[in-house]
């Protein structure tokens, strides 16, 4: 019984080349009690693997997560398989606004603690006490009420890109650290102002509503679905589109763009850009917003340094990397010193606080 992949990133991506089918980017979550969460792990990697799917899974007690490729003409096995678990029945799939046939090269199906780190000891509060889920119609019409705080529940290098008009975008670099950071600072607003929520497909947000309203926050919202069904929505009924730039997404797409608005800048000249890219340097691999000029001047790198390292041989660059744990300017995202034109820090609430 295979339950591991065993072809290689390289290997698939050929095999995808070679078949010539389209492929469907898709997500979709729930919160669910999942009792044996091995088993359901193993389950779902046969099954899927059989209709070659491929994508990143992680389940939990609490329930799943999913980010997947499915073959187009797969489609509709792949969701008769769904409904055929009891909780994943008429699940909401978000089907991606554009498609690349290699945003996923694996099937990688994980057992964790959680399904999105959110750092909550759940026992505290009710989770199933959500806030109000919207439509895009509705969504439109509450962020233009005065008494209404938007906020972006993603993290910084998402909302960088791409975010709702107005929206309070929270200068973290995990979802964990915004939920103290927005009850701390929006607490005097917790009677009288629409808190509305939104993120990339609505998971962070179902947990957030329930967190807030247990903190004591009366009218708590949330966008159904999020960015992703957000922009299948106004497009199908004609609405008024708010969210500016381009949709951060956690496969090799990197992002979906929303609108011809580019709201960022490359990290190295300054100049309009709004891709993200991992520097080249497999010791470094920071993401990092780079345009086109600059990818090519620096060979895909974020420094000299990295440029530098990279042409080595790659003997000689692994044994640089040889007892060397990752360098701390991964898990900054675009913050790292030597980069001019990043991101910078700031009082996002401060019209709020005051």
């Amino acid at each position: 019984m295979q339950l591991y992949n065993n072809l290689s990133a390289k290997e698939r991506a050929e095999l995808i080349e070679k078949a010539g089918k389209e492929r469907l980017t898709i997500s979709f979550y729930k919160y669910a009690k999942i009792s044996n969460t091995e088993i359901f792990r193993n389950h779902l990697f046969l099954t899927w693997d059989e209709q070659d799917v491929l994508g990143r899974i992680y389940i939990a007690n609490e329930g799943i997560n999913a980010q997947l490729s499915v073959p187009a003409e797969n489609f509709e096995v792949f969701k008769k398989q769904l409904d055929t678990i009891s909780f994943l029945e008429n699940v909401r799939l978000n089907i991606a606004i554009e498609h690349d046939n290699f945003a996923f090269l694996k099937l990688k199906v994980k057992v964790r603690s959680k399904i999105v780190a959110d750092g909550l000891n759940d026992d505290t509060f009710d989770i199933t006490n959500k806030g109000i889920h919207v439509n895009a119609e509705k969504f439109n019409e509450l962020i233009e009420d005065p008494d209404t705080i938007l906020v972006d529940m993603r993290n910084h290098y998402e909302s960088e890109i791409g975010h709702f008009k107005n929206a309070i975008t929270p200068d973290v670099d995990t979802f964990r650290e915004s939920l103290d950071l927005i009850e701390e600072d929006l607490k005097a607003h917790k009677e009288d102002k629409n808190l509305v929520m939104y993120c990339t497909g609505g998971i962070r947000c179902e947990k957030a509503s329930a967190y807030y309203k247990h903190k004591g926050f009366k009218k708590v919202f949330q966008l159904e679905g999020g960015i992703i069904n957000y922009v299948r929505q106004i497009e199908a009924n004609t609405l008024e589109n708010k969210f500016i730039g381009k949709n951060f997404v956690f496969d090799e797409r990197r992002s979906e763009r929303i609108s011809d608005d580019i709201i960022a800048k490359c990290h190295q000249c300054g100049k309009p850009a709004d891709m993200h890219t991992n520097c080249a340097n497999e010791a470094c691999h920071l993401l990092f917003i780079q345009c086109d000029d600059c990818k090519g001047q620096m060979e895909n790198c974020c420094s000299s340094n990295c440029m530098e390292i990279n042409k080595l041989p790659f003997e000689e660059q692994k044994a640089l990397r040889k007892g060397q744990g990752n360098s701390n300017d991964i898990f900054k995202k675009g913050r790292a010193d030597h980069l001019p034109y990043k991101k910078d820090l700031r009082n996002i609430f401060e019209s709020f606080s005051k």
